[in-house]
């Protein structure tokens, strides 16, 4: 398999725990069938050990995986998920590679930054609504030195 192809498919792991409860590694499975991987149990156990998943605990008593936040911000998520940004008022845009704007999201919320109202992703992109129009600039000038050097 190609560094590329597991790269795909790691990244739409981190997609999709971030964007559902995924509790067992069978809905997991199954999840990544339906976005077009069709992975063995041993493949996606070696995923989930390299993306140093967990499981937490969430409403409800469910435990569903989670990817640690320090390994979704320093292993690489937001610099290769992120392909360029900007901002419009108070508002920083992010541009992302096609299904990784939802993972790259849950990167940003788990900062809890101040200055980040919140955010709202879809599939390949993610409005960061700031508090002024000077903090939505900064946000995108910090942002794009992440991309290129993997700290804010």
């Amino acid at each position: 398999m190609s560094r590329t192809m597991k790269k795909k498919r790691q990244d739409t792991i981190l997609a999709l725990i971030a964007a559902e409860d995924i509790p067992t590694q069978e809905v997991l499975r199954e999840r990544m069938a339906e976005q077009g991987f069709a992975v063995t149990q041993a493949t996606l156990s070696r995923d989930i050990r390299e993306l140093k998943l967990t499981k937490e605990r969430r409403s409800g008593g469910r435990a569903c995986y989670v990817a640690p936040v320090r390994q979704e911000i320093n292993g690489g998520i937001l610099q290769n998920a992120a392909l360029r940004t900007d901002y419009a008022g108070n508002v920083s845009v992010i541009h992302c590679r096609t299904g990784t704007a939802q993972a790259v999201a849950a990167a940003l919320d788990a900062m809890h930054r101040e200055d980040v109202v919140g955010t709202i992703a879809g599939d390949d992109t993610i409005f960061v609504l700031l508090r002024t129009e000077t903090q939505a600039k900064e946000f995108a000038g910090s942002f794009a030195r992440l991309m290129e050097t993997g700290g804010f």
